[in-house]
């Protein structure tokens, strides 16, 4: 399969590619990380070997699924979802990127948000929805290089590792 993006340097060779079945494993552990050690995903809940392939292959029959390996492993991943079930809201994404503990800094976010929003194009959708945990600069920066828009902070809509959440909405059109 041919990579969507492809990218080299001293430290690291980064390929952005469409997601596969089998590597439902590497994703799971990538985001169940997440889940118990930030607070990217709000939720103390981690999947299990058949939720993670479930969940993956929903974004698989999607098409709204990407992994970029480093030097040949799965180093992160990025999808794409419905913002809202309501079909007044069918042309709305939500995006999530999730970067493997130890290899932030490489230009694996970058590489999965900017393909990412060229999948969610191509799809033909019309806004891309970021909902971030309000300290978190680092997602909040990357996703404005990228030109997405704060649309606002909603303040203590989530509780997580005992304290109270708030969230970061931003917007980026596609169209």
């Amino acid at each position: 399969m041919n990579p969507i993006y492809e990218r080299h340097s001293a430290a690291v060779t980064v390929t952005v590619r469409r997601a596969r079945p089998g590597d439902s494993e590497a994703v799971r552990a990538i985001r169940n990380r997440a889940i118990e050690e930030s607070t990217a995903l709000w939720t103390r809940t981690t999947l299990s070997p058949a939720e993670g392939a479930a969940w993956l292959a929903a974004h698989l029959e999607r098409g709204s699924a990407l992994v970029a390996e480093a030097d040949g492993e799965v180093a992160g991943f990025a999808v794409y979802g419905p913002w809202r079930e309501l079909d007044g809201y069918r042309h709305t994404v939500e995006d999530s990127v999730y970067v493997d503990e130890g290899r932030h800094g490489l230009g694996i976010g970058s590489a999965l948000l900017g393909a990412l929003i060229g999948a969610a194009r191509e799809a033909g959708h019309h806004v891309m929805i970021a909902g971030i945990e309000a300290e978190n600069t680092a997602s909040i920066r990357l996703h404005e290089r990228f030109g997405f828009d704060r649309a606002g902070t909603v303040r203590e809509v989530g509780t997580k590792f005992g304290r109270w959440l708030d969230l970061t909405i931003m917007r980026l059109p596609l169209a």
